[in-house]
């Protein structure tokens, strides 16, 4: 019954779950972001951050 009690390796298993979960999630956004800084969608970066720009400094208390 010591079989049963001994629960030394879930930990490891959580561990490679958690890594592979993270690993996924990473390779998918590197995936995307390639695409979108060399240009391939039709989504350009440089007008993004220009939008982000004008819109935080609209956003600012005027004083």
């Amino acid at each position: 019954m010591n079989i049963l009690k001994d629960e030394k390796g879930q930990g490891a298993a959580e561990y490679i779950l958690l890594f592979g979960g993270v690993i996924v999630i990473a390779i998918v956004a590197i995936s995307i972001y390639t695409s979108y800084f060399k240009g391939q969608t039709t989504i350009n970066s440089e007008t993004d951050m220009g939008n982000v720009r004008a819109n935080m400094t609209s956003k600012l208390p005027q004083t």
